[in-house]
């Protein structure tokens, strides 16, 4: 969780004019679309984080220019900012190590194994995103929902037919349902303690909107899954071959799931229960997947257990290919461990310099300032704090920052029309926890389009219950929402 933001005091009144702070998101846009068109699905690997850094400098020098802002300021944002993201940037590394682990030790292979023989292609979205739902709720984070049984999920429905795009927006739909409403969710309890709402009085009013928005959600996929029918069973005879040629498929490589549900119940520390849960499908592979790991080491000359432990070290940091006949297959189960997240860390570090400096600058505020001037009522207000945690994502690139930002900017405001703050917590994570992963330089966008393998503006039009949430929270505002 981010420790502090710059005090906007500290800028003695030297906030930039809106047409001024517009300048940096313009020109973070413009080299976005630069970027992509050079660079397309490789804009990630460098030229992102060029254009973050762009924005950042543009930024930067307008303010100590115009503003006479001096750069211990900036170098002061900047350091709050990514000092708040340093536990989420160990939390990557470990999911890398995870994810490619519990595929070389056979779990996700047993779990993908069977669920294309247990699952129907018409209503596995729908399911999909039932069983992401329910496991965050559980778990309280999208983050290890999308890259546990996440990860699994989308190679069943690889195996099923059903594009990756398509699957990807379900499991990211389920996993931010619970993300948002879990009491284990740290977003669900920041959103709640920042806007002095007790948590499940928080949590019981955020249902009137998040259910319709699951609702709607769960209708669309269904629908979509009957298009769907006819196009999964070759694919599955050759999944379910292959797997089951290649790997020591066996209800034992179940327990690892089983034992990190159970550090997950007991409250264990997210990075404690990912780190664990590695080593256990490490000692899994070891124990069931060792011609496997021979291959990956590469290594004739050494004993087979040496060759062993060192396929399990390599499984851990680097990227592993294992050949199992099948050129999809194959695509399926190749993994990138730790290394595989560095582009990913590399990015969140540049929109982190990005969003220190417009709030260090006073930019943020300024624009936010400009939206607050178009309330009205109560459906311009709920609309107007639902936007500001939308830019807030855009521009802060970090859903943490954004909840502080929105909830702080307009606290007053709903206290002076007379609202109560859970409407305000509410508007927030309707809007501010479920966007985040819909921008692509956001943590949480880069995020689950690395572990998922799917880019975020390929998935984004598939997450359906992510941008019906803030366009629900605006509908029943107008409905139901008075003063008190």
């Amino acid at each position: 969780m981010p420790t502090q933001l710059p005090i906007e005091n500290e800028l003695k009144g030297r906030i930039p004019h809106p047409l001024i702070a517009i300048i940096p998101v313009l020109v973070l846009v413009g080299m976005m679309v630069l970027m992509i068109s050079l660079f397309g699905s490789d804009a990630l690997g460098g030229g992102t984080q060029i254009a973050l850094l762009m924005a950042s400098s543009v930024c930067i020098l307008i303010s100590m220019g115009i503003y006479r802002i001096k750069w211990k300021q900036f170098e002061q944002g900047i350091v709050n900012t990514v000092s708040s993201s340093v536990v989420s940037l160990c939390i990557l590394l470990i999911i890398g190590m995870m994810s490619s682990s519990w595929m070389v030790s056979g779990v996700v292979p047993t779990l993908i194994y069977y669920g294309v023989q247990i699952l129907s292609p018409t209503y596995y979205l729908a399911c999909t995103c039932v069983i992401c739902a329910v496991v965050s709720v559980m778990t309280g984070s999208s983050w290890t929902t999308v890259a546990t049984i996440g990860v699994a999920l989308i190679g069943i429905g690889s195996a099923l037919g059903v594009p990756e795009y398509w699957s990807a927006g379900a499991i990211i739909s389920g996993a931010y349902f619970g993300d948002k409403i879990s009491p284990l969710s740290d977003t669900t309890v920041l959103a709640s303690s920042v806007a002095e709402v007790n948590l499940f009085v928080h949590i019981r009013y955020m249902l009137k909107t998040t259910i319709p928005s699951m609702c709607v959600s769960l209708v669309i996929f269904t629908i979509a899954g009957f298009f769907f029918v006819s196009e999964g069973d070759v694919l599955v005879k050759e999944y379910t071959e292959h797997l089951d040629a290649t790997y020591n498929i066996s209800l034992w490589t179940l327990l690892v799931p089983a034992i990190t549900a159970v550090m997950i119940a007991r409250k264990v520390p997210s990075l404690i229960t990912l780190f664990a849960s590695s080593l256990l499908a490490g000692v899994c592979a070891l124990v069931l997947q060792p011609n496997i790991l021979a291959a990956i080491a590469e290594e004739p000359s050494l004993p087979s257990a040496v060759q062993c432990v060192k396929g399990v070290l390599m499984t851990f940091f680097t990227a592993t290919n294992v050949e199992t006949g099948s050129p999809v297959v194959n695509e399926l189960v190749a993994t990138s461990g730790m290394a595989g997240m560095m582009n990913t860390i590399w990015l969140i570090l540049c929109a982190m310099c990005f969003g220190g400096a417009m709030v260090a600058s006073g930019m943020l505020q300024s624009i936010t300032h400009v939206i607050m001037r178009l309330i009205r009522g109560t459906t311009s207000l709920v609309a107007s704090t639902a936007c500001s945690g939308v830019l807030s994502n855009i521009l802060t690139c970090d859903q943490y920052i954004s909840i502080i930002l929105t909830i702080s900017m307009f606290k007053k405001a709903y206290q002076e029309k007379g609202y109560e703050g859970r409407l305000l917590s509410r508007t927030t994570e309707d809007s501010t926890t479920v966007t985040s992963v819909l921008i692509p330089w956001n943590t949480c966008g880069m995020t689950q389009s690395t572990v998922l393998g799917v880019p975020t503006l390929d998935y984004l039009p598939f997450c359906f219950f992510n941008y019906i949430s803030p366009l629900m929270s605006i509908l029943i505002s107008s409905i139901k929402v008075k003063p008190k």
